[in-house]
């Protein structure tokens, strides 16, 4: 799917990008520093939040996806280590990183993904470290969630993506500790913080 959709891809989010997620992006990375993971690293939209005291590693599954992010990087000068890997399976060290951020990644991971990539990132997340996921969710409105209704057969065709994945319940079995939940724009995009045991 991403390997042909990966050339306009950029271009049929910028509405969405500028309207809901570029403010979005920096609450994903405030505060963290060290050796971070960009877990779904997509065409790279993350790389201009980083924060300039962190070593990133960003991974992705598709090719087409990575060859567009690594064109972002170079023409932001970021320095950030470009990776195909699987979330569920990434072959990196465990308790690697200090912490992960998934932005809209659970959103297209089929539920039977959820738990082994939560899992996954349980495990090469440093003990104590924590995990950002941000995702959609249906809106309680009425009207809202009618429109969205409308909208997830095209959005599940061009993305893969739908807005019902409800990942927090697949938080507890994968030894993670729920620390925040909030919304982050309107009713719909949501931030969840999770914490590595240790």
């Amino acid at each position: 799917m991403y390997r042909s959709i990966a050339r306009l891809y950029d271009l049929l989010d910028l509405p969405f990008e500028r309207g809901r997620y570029a403010p979005i992006r920096p609450v994903m990375f405030a505060g963290l520093s060290g050796r971070l993971l960009d877990a779904g690293v997509g065409t790279g939209r993350n790389m201009a939040f980083y924060p300039p005291n962190a070593q990133v590693t960003g991974v992705d599954l598709s090719p087409a996806m990575l060859s567009r992010a690594v064109a972002r990087r170079e023409q932001l000068g970021v320095e950030v280590e470009l990776l195909e890997r699987d979330i569920c399976d990434t072959r990196l060290p465990e308790g690697h990183f200090d912490a992960a951020v998934a932005t809209f990644l659970f959103c297209v991971l089929d539920d039977s993904l959820q738990l082994p990539a939560l899992k996954e990132l349980s495990r090469i997340v440093r003990p104590g470290g924590e995990i950002r996921i941000l995702e959609y969710q249906y809106s309680a409105r009425p009207w809202k969630r009618f429109v969205m209704h409308l909208w997830a057969p095209w959005v599940r065709m061009a993305y893969g993506a739908t807005f019902d994945r409800n990942t927090e319940q697949y938080l507890p079995e994968a030894g993670l500790e729920i620390v925040e939940e909030r919304f982050l724009f309107q009713d719909i995009i949501k931030l969840i913080v999770a914490r590595a045991p240790g």
